[in-house]
């Protein structure tokens, strides 16, 4: 089966999953990423690969990080940057999604980022580009549904390369709301595409899909267990949002539980990092102290987070 995010000659063409996507073409973003980071962790260079190029960010869905890290790195790549908050125009006067793709593609679109509550829209956008020949535009998926985000998926890995060297004889844990998480599904991916040997997911039952044991994932209930000597902690904040129903007791309860607190944190191995794709809950997934602390890579992971994208968008790009 041909993967839609491929041209016929195995380029990235989109980019709406992780899932699937070869070890070459994740190693080549991550490297093209290392290419855009200054001689301090802190910086990111600017660079005209994409000068007279016009990048729509669609977003369906509010998000002020994502939506602004997008946005640094397309103005870092020189490209012309259209925010369009679309929850607030066309598709409340009914117009369609794909109606709204069309229009915006006829005012000489080359990018789309596209972030949707939506499972699937933003495949649906480029499987749509491709059935009507506009090859010549692309997509990424900024966050889909409980689907997938990967563009964090790859900054999580970028992260963690930056820090530990390599993939090859790491322990990574993902730990809290997993059932809810599209970043948990596209970390998952990516680290097992990478050669991750061992990949743990911690939480309460309630927020722990079925399937992960298929993925390769080793799942545990209790936290102390499943920090035992990791390398790497992936915190998720609590989606409220996506939640129906009652899932948790209170959030005091759960950080009772799965709050990754100093003393938690002592389970890991001493040069262990900790990584949050943010925003942050303090008290309810992480403490303050583990947040601030010295093995936190939690503001390091948005300046290589713009880094990515800009990597992801060049590719793209054909630059």
């Amino acid at each position: 089966m041909h993967n839609p995010q491929l041209n016929k000659h195995g380029e990235l063409q989109h980019l709406i999953t992780l899932d699937g996507l070869p070890k070459a073409i994740l190693t080549r973003i991550l490297d093209t990423a290392a290419s855009f980071v200054g001689v301090s962790d802190r910086e990111v260079k600017k660079v005209p690969l994409m000068r007279g190029k016009s990048v729509f960010n669609l977003f369906f869905e509010n998000s002020t990080r994502t939506r602004t890290t997008f946005e640094i790195a397309s103005k870092r790549l020189s490209a012309d940057v259209i925010n369009l908050n679309i929850s607030a125009s066309s598709a409340s006067k009914g117009e369609s999604l794909l109606d709204t793709i069309d229009n915006l593609a006829a005012m000489h679109a080359d990018m789309f980022v596209v972030r949707h509550a939506q499972s699937g829209a933003p495949y649906l956008i480029a499987k749509h580009l491709i059935d009507t020949n506009q090859q010549h535009v692309h997509v990424i998926n900024a966050g889909d549904g409980r689907h997938a985000h990967p563009t964090q998926g790859l900054l999580d890995m970028y992260t963690i390369r930056h820090y530990k060297k390599n993939f090859s004889n790491l322990t990574v844990a993902i730990v809290g709301d997993i059932l809810h998480s599209r970043v948990a599904r596209s970390d998952i991916h990516g680290l097992t595409t990478m050669g991750v040997p061992e990949v743990r997911a911690i939480g309460p039952r309630t927020l722990l899909p079925g399937g992960l044991e298929q993925m390769g994932v080793r799942v545990f209930t209790d936290m102390n267990e499943g920090l035992k000597d990791v390398d790497v902690i992936i915190m998720l904040r609590l989606q409220n949002e996506r939640m129906t129903g009652a899932l948790l007791p209170s959030a005091q309860e759960y950080f009772k539980s799965y709050g990754l607190t100093p003393e938690r944190l002592a389970l890991a191995k001493p040069d262990a990092i900790v990584m949050h794709p943010g925003p942050m809950n303090r008290g309810v997934e992480i403490d303050s102290a583990v947040a601030d602390g010295a093995q936190a890579v939690i503001l390091p992971q948005v300046t290589f987070g713009i880094a990515v994208r800009m990597a992801v968008m060049s590719m793209l790009a054909g630059a």
